[in-house]
C-alpha cells in the first residue's frame, strides 16, 4: 500500500491539481471501485477471466485508454484561468475527482489480478461464510487505502494549492499531471 503505484499516483496528480479535497475524493473513488472489485471477485470474476481471456485484455486497453485521455485532457487544458484556480477549483471538481479515481481503479487491471489472485488467498471455505471473509479482507483494504493514499492526496492538495497561486507552477503541475496519467496509461497498455 505505502509503494507508489498508479492510485497514488493518481491521487497525488488529483491532490495536486484540485486540491485537497479533491485528493480526499479521488481516493474515494478508487476505494469504491475497490469495493466493486471484491466484490465482483467473491461472485467468480476469476473463473470469467480464465474462460475468457480476451475479457482481461479490454479491461486493460480500456484502463489505459482512460488515463491517456486524462492525461491529454490535462496538458490540454493547461492554459485555463489563473483566476480559476484561485477560486478553489484548481481545474478539477470534487465529482470528477471522484469519478476519475472509480473509472481509473474500475479499469486497472492490476486491481482486478490482485483482487481475484491474492485476496482468496487469505479465505478459507472451511470457515463457511465466503462472502464475509471477503467483505472483512475488502474493508481492511479500503481502510488502508484512505489511510495511506487518503493522507497522500490531502498532502498533495496542500502542497498543490501553494503552487496554484504561481501561475507558471500550475502550467508546470499540469503538464506533468497529464504527462504522469499519459505514462500510467502507456505502461498499462504495455504490461502484459
Amino acid at each position: 500500500m505505502i509503494t507508489p503505484g498508479p492510485d497514488m499516483l493518481f491521487v497525488l496528480g488529483c491532490g495536486m491539481r484540485g486540491g485537497p479535497r479533491a485528493g480526499l475524493l479521488a481516493t474515494a473513488g478508487v476505494a469504491t471501485s475497490e469495493a466493486v472489485h471484491v466484490a465482483v471477485a467473491a461472485a467468480g470474476l476469476a473463473a470469467l477471466f480464465e474462460a475468457v481471456p480476451v475479457a482481461f485484455t479490454v479491461v486493460r486497453i480500456a484502463g489505459a485508454a482512460y488515463l491517456i485521455y486524462l492525461g491529454v485532457q490535462a496538458i490540454r487544458n493547461r492554459h485555463d484561468s489563473p483566476l480559476e484556480a484561485a477560486v478553489g477549483s484548481g481545474g478539477m471538481s470534487g465529482r470528477r475527482a471522484y469519478l476519475s479515481g472509480l473509472m481509473t481503479n474500475l479499469l486497472n487491471p492490476k486491481m482486478v489480478t490482485f483482487t481475484i489472485a491474492f485476496l482468496p488467498q487469505f479465505i478459507n471455505p472451511s470457515l463457511g461464510q465466503v462472502w464475509l471473509q471477503f467483505a472483512i479482507l475488502g474493508a481492511v483494504l479500503i481502510a488502508l487505502e484512505f489511510l495511506v493514499d487518503g493522507a497522500v492526496g490531502v498532502l498533495a492538495g496542500r502542497i498543490g494549492g501553494w503552487l496554484r497561486h504561481r501561475r507558471a507552477a500550475r502550467r508546470r503541475i499540469e503538464v506533468a499531471t497529464g504527462g504522469l496519467f499519459v505514462g500510467l496509461g502507456v505502461k498499462l497498455a504495455l504490461d502484459r
